[in-house]
């Protein structure tokens, strides 16, 4: 074929815009929803936070459209679909939650929040650009009942079960749309015209919020969009310094976060290569690396990442003009402000039920793909539950005090005890998952000696505050400076099972070992 003749901009590129512009200003409205939920100023968001992080999508997608149209004219195909990138959903809602929300409950300062924010995504990025160099090692090190195990706990407590309260805060809306997004998207159901199900829910949802807002019927308040532009250049600048200190305490979030963009990463190349696009995986990697950084330096606090779908955007008939849209959309909507408009335009409760469906299929797809290794999977969700456990009982007294002062003397020494307990089980809570998914599968296939070395690596961490922190905020310590006992006993723990299956290894099995990685 003649490379001239690809059109980087076809019919498609039209549904693919709306596709992934919906998806990325999705993440923006829950971002924004998240903070306002924690009492974090509007204004800061949208005046600092988001100029920044629409730039790293801004970077990601038109380096993705270039590279695209190499593509094309490397290898003489017209039919060259480019690799969607836009803002990373899980990490969005991770680092709102347990990063940007908490400094803020602690701080009550909006700039040192912001700073915090910059710094992590400065660190992430740093991270994903060493392990770009290592994203094939790491997918074939990490068995996968670890990594997607860890990823279906995400999709179980952050992706599902927080927005399922944000459905309920304004039910009307908040069910109308979650009925609709299950007959599409669950279902398999059609609308009218051949609409896609997830614009078509969010329209109907967001039409419904207004009508009934204007009557008092939603049962939350209720304002009118106003188009106020917030203008905001994402210009570099040395802030992110004043958060690195902070920042640290929050690293056992960051770096699973930033690890797992990059085997995601490794994922939908592949994919892509299936669907007859073969893109090299580094520049792929390395794309969304540094959009991360440079996002981070100039004010962002969610980090890029390539998107799985890349076949379906192909099947659209998309070629490479609608990531350019994506790009362009969004970074100029982060500096002209208009952003916010939509972002108050369109409701949580109309965002958040697709949420749900994406934990749905993530914990599915951690089910059907790891069939052998299920109780592995199950292991791996049980840190994520005790973080959604963690993030609800620290709302919860935070609001009310009370509720822990009020009970009798020893209800009140358990409670405390247990509390103590969940934070600990909860902080570092996807490293601790891949950790023990990994574990658990390595057991299951009688590989006890490399079992036991992801129990003394669970050990290492505890001892240093990677994994179960007990120290307020959830900070990094020495091994030797421990703020509480229990990392000690923790610590004890884990070696005790670790040379106990390291002995065990030595006892003869009765079946061979199957290797480590997930079956269908």
């Amino acid at each position: 074929m003649n490379a001239s003749k690809y059109k980087w901009f076809a019919k498609g590129d039209l549904n693919a815009f709306f596709a992934l512009m919906l998806d990325n200003v999705q993440n923006l409205v829950i971002l924004t929803a998240i903070l306002i939920g924690f009492g974090y100023p509007a204004e800061y968001i949208f005046k600092l936070m988001i100029p920044g992080t629409a730039l790293g999508v801004l970077i990601g997608d038109v380096v993705y459209t270039i590279m695209a149209v190499r593509l094309a004219r490397r290898t003489g195909k017209e039919d060259v679909t480019a690799m969607p990138l836009g803002l990373d959903t899980p990490s969005t809602i991770g680092v709102a939650v347990v990063v940007l929300g908490p400094v803020w409950l602690e701080t009550k300062d909006p700039i040192l929040t912001w700073q915090v924010g910059m710094a992590t995504m400065v660190f992430m990025g740093i991270i994903k650009l060493i392990c770009s160099f290592f994203g094939d090692w790491i997918r074939k090190t990490v068995p996968d009942a670890g990594l997607i195990g860890s990823l279906a706990g995400v999709g179980l407590a952050l992706l599902a079960f927080l927005p399922l309260m944000n459905v309920f805060s304004a039910p009307i809306v908040g069910l109308i749309v979650l009925g609709l997004i299950f007959y599409s998207l669950i279902a398999g159901g059609r609308f009218p015209f051949g609409m896609p199900g997830a614009f078509f829910a969010i329209a109907v949802g967001t039409l419904l919020w207004h009508f009934f807002g204007r009557f008092d019927l939603l049962g939350t308040t209720y304002h009118i969009p106003l188009l106020k532009l917030n203008y905001g250049l994402p210009l570099p600048t040395f802030g992110f310094a004043a958060g690195l200190g902070k920042a640290l305490d929050y690293l056992p979030v960051a770096i699973p976060f930033g690890i797992l963009t990059i085997v995601g990463g490794i994922n939908v190349t592949e994919s892509a290569r299936l669907a007859g696009d073969n893109y090299k995986t580094r520049n792929i990697l390395l794309t969304e690396a540094i959009a991360t950084l440079v996002a981070g330096i100039c004010g962002g606090v969610s980090q890029s990442t390539p998107y799985i779908g890349h076949p379906a955007y192909k099947k659209m008939g998309a070629r490479a003009a609608y990531t350019l849209a994506t790009g362009v959309f969004i970074g100029l909507g982060g500096c002209l402000g208009y952003i916010q408009f939509i972002v108050d335009l369109i409701p949580a409760a109309a965002v958040m039920p697709i949420l749900l469906f994406i934990g749905f299929e993530i914990l599915g797809q951690g089910y059907r793909e790891c069939s052998r290794y299920m109780n592995a999977v199950s292991f791996a969700l049980l840190p994520c539950i005790a973080e959604l456990v963690r993030i609800v009982l620290t709302g919860m007294i935070h609001v009310d005090a009370s509720l822990l002062s009020a009970l009798p003397p020893l209800l009140k020494s358990d409670a405390a005890q247990n509390f103590k307990i969940i934070e600990m089980l909860g902080r570092g809570f996807i490293v601790t998952a891949m950790l023990w998914g990994a574990a658990a599968s390595h057991m299951i296939d009688r590989r006890l000696k490399t079992s036991a070395v992801y129990f003394f690596i669970c050990a290492l961490f505890t001892s240093f505050g990677l994994i179960h922190s007990a120290s307020i905020g959830g900070g990094l310590y020495l091994p030797w400076l421990p703020p509480d006992t229990m990392v000690i006993y923790y610590s004890i723990g884990y070696l005790s099972i670790a040379a106990i299956l390291f002995l065990l290894s030595f006892v003869p099995a009765e079946e061979a070992s199957q290797g480590a990685k997930c079956q269908p």
